[in-house]
């Protein structure tokens, strides 16, 4: 069916447009999401997989671009800005200091600055803490190693959480609280673990998943050093014997919540 056919559900679409962690490679592109729901975009990180969001986005409802930190695979894909033609503008949202990296990154001589791109762009900041925008919205800083928000959105009554790179942390219980998908990383390998460069491998994900009461998990962020082929994200996700519903990201993955 196609993308304006799907849109006619009740609920929310979840694609995958990037589920690599640290560079492109055979099993896909750096990391982004998009959510499409009945009155907005959602697009969650902007690895080089969120070249192919105007693939997907053929219409005049609202967009918005949640980054969760400031890692080169998250924000690489800015210097794309300037392929879309979003006539209803992009609204950008992350942490204290978004508007000074945006102005760094997405600037003369790196690319189109964004004062120069063929529609409005409006940057906010984001502290902890529930937000409404017009959807509901929370935010809380994960365990990285550099400050990373996750996100907690409401959309016309489905609960998604995106717990992006990050290790096993309060923060990200609470966000995927009783969520119908849970969106996680999972850039380690079974029982791999880095106290100081945390991420989650797929038993820590589940774990918080568990914890929380999602309904559902998707795997995202596999760190392209160690997940070198899709099949072994499959394998990796088979070794979790205490959560059942993992769904295994790759690029072009259709979900609907």
């Amino acid at each position: 069916m196609g993308e304006k056919g799907c849109r006619k559900f009740w609920g929310q679409r979840e694609d995958r447009k990037g589920t690599n962690g640290w560079y492109d490679s055979d099993t896909g592109n750096t990391i982004c999401t998009l959510i499409n729901s009945e009155k907005y975009h959602i697009i969650l990180d902007a690895g080089n997989g969120i070249s192919k969001a105007d693939q997907y986005i053929d219409d005049d409802l609202p967009v918005y671009l949640f980054l969760s930190h400031f890692h080169l695979d998250h924000i690489e894909g800015l210097h794309i800005l300037n392929k879309f033609h979003f006539s209803q503008g992009l609204k950008i949202f992350g942490q204290k200091g978004t508007r000074e990296v945006l102005n760094t990154i997405v600037n003369d001589p790196f690319t189109v600055p964004l004062e120069k791109l063929p529609y409005p762009v409006e940057v906010g900041e984001l502290l902890p803490g529930p937000y409404k925008m017009p959807f509901a919205l929370e935010c809380e800083f994960l365990l990285h190693a550099s400050p990373t928000l996750g996100y907690r959105f409401d959309l016309e009554g489905k609960i998604i959480a995106y717990c992006p790179d990050t290790g096993i942390c309060e923060g990200a219980v609470h966000l995927a609280g009783d969520s119908d998908l849970l969106i996680a990383e999972c850039s380690h390998k079974p029982g791999e673990s880095s106290p100081a460069w945390p991420h989650l491998n797929p038993q820590d994900a589940a774990d918080i998943a568990r914890r929380a009461g999602a309904k559902r998990l998707a795997l995202t962020h596999f760190d392209a050093g160690r997940y070198r082929s899709i099949q072994e994200r499959m394998d990796a996700v088979a070794s979790v014997k205490d959560y059942q519903d993992i769904i295994v990201g790759t690029d072009g993955l259709n979900l609907q919540i």
